[in-house]
């Protein structure tokens, strides 16, 4: 025998499922709330914190830009070369040979560079000269290094002297010896 579902049949079961399940969520209910009434209590008596004040607000004077005061930007910068150049041009005696191309020690000044140590190649000694970049750099007598056009006339195992020329008055220029001392 068939069983004969029809959809009204199908309704009917579908509406019994839902109340039953609604009768059975209602008597989950629970009137009694007082430990939230407990906890509201609590927070409302706790002592009340002072409201910390707004902070100071700090005024900023406006800054007024005039143009004549400076100088024009499509102007291209007096090169630092060309300058010395000039000086040196003018005065007479000493002057530092602008036209040499530099080494890459004179890029660095004679502050930051250490003497770390000597080597003998092909029956020279070479010194060794760290930079702040941590390169170790090979100089031989002859190298320039420093900003002040320093050349290399005298190399120990334990110490680099170099002549470095330096401006004395605009135009002019003197000698002045200085060294690299051992350090590691």
């Amino acid at each position: 025998m068939a069983q004969n579902k029809t959809p009204l049949n199908r309704l009917v079961v579908y509406q019994l499922v839902c109340m039953v399940l609604f009768a059975l969520l209602a008597g989950c209910t629970n009137d009694d709330i007082t430990d939230l009434k407990q906890f509201v209590a609590d927070v409302k008596s706790r002592p009340k914190s002072p409201i910390k004040p707004l902070p100071e607000i700090k005024v900023i004077e406006p800054f007024v830009f005039k143009a004549e005061d400076l100088r024009d930007p499509f102007r291209p910068l007096a090169q630092p070369e060309q300058t010395e150049q000039a000086a040196a041009a003018t005065g007479s005696g000493i002057k530092p040979d602008t036209t040499r191309r530099k080494e890459e020690l004179e890029s660095f000044p004679l502050e930051v560079l250490k003497m770390v140590g000597s080597v003998v190649m092909d029956k020279d000694l070479w010194g060794l000269v760290k930079a702040d970049d941590k390169t170790i750099y090979r100089v031989k007598l002859g190298n320039y290094i420093g900003k002040n056009y320093g050349k290399i006339i005298r190399i120990s195992a334990d110490k680099i002297e170099l002549m470095e020329i330096v401006p004395d008055k605009p135009g002019t220029w003197r000698e002045q010896q200085a060294s690299l001392v051992l350090t590691e």
